[in-house]
């Protein structure tokens, strides 16, 4: 499945949940896809996203990291459907707003905790989501950079 429509489900999905272990879920789902995305451009994206698609998978590596795992069957891990990346620049800005998102929800849910391993974990999972989306932003801005400096026909 491309990008954009696991993006889209992701959103979907994180949209219609209520409850802290769906949140959660779908907080690890996000940062799973956006593992697999880092891991995509780092390998055969364009040259000048490489480092910071690296960086872009470990900080959404630890993301799932913090949160606890959840028990998902193999088809329903968004990112294991990840068959094409498409554009890079519409992924990323794509994936900026889903981790946006992700982080408000783990600000609601932390607000909201009855216990500390629950408001760690969301303050936790809230950093990686915020530094995240600082490799997104830094991505698309190199490849604004690019972008602009080709000469126009």
């Amino acid at each position: 499945m491309d990008v954009v429509r696991l993006i889209v489900a992701s959103r979907s999905a994180l949209a219609g949940s209520d409850a802290a272990p769906q949140i959660m879920t779908e907080a690890w789902q996000a940062y799973a896809l956006a593992q697999a995305i880092g891991s995509r451009l780092a390998v055969s994206g364009p040259p000048e996203l490489r480092g910071e698609a690296l960086g872009l998978t470990e900080l959404a590596g630890r993301g799932c990291g913090v949160l606890d795992t959840p028990s998902l069957d193999v088809a329903d891990l968004r990112a294991a459907q990840l068959t094409e990346l498409g554009d890079a620049r519409e992924a990323l800005l794509d994936l900026g707003d889903l981790l946006a998102e992700v982080g408000m929800a783990l600000v609601a849910l932390a607000s909201a905790a009855d216990g500390e391993g629950t408001y760690w974990q969301c303050m936790e999972a809230i950093d990686a989501a915020d530094e995240s989306r600082d490799r997104v932003r830094e991505m698309l801005r190199r490849l604004a950079a690019r972008d602009g400096a080709l000469p126009q026909p």
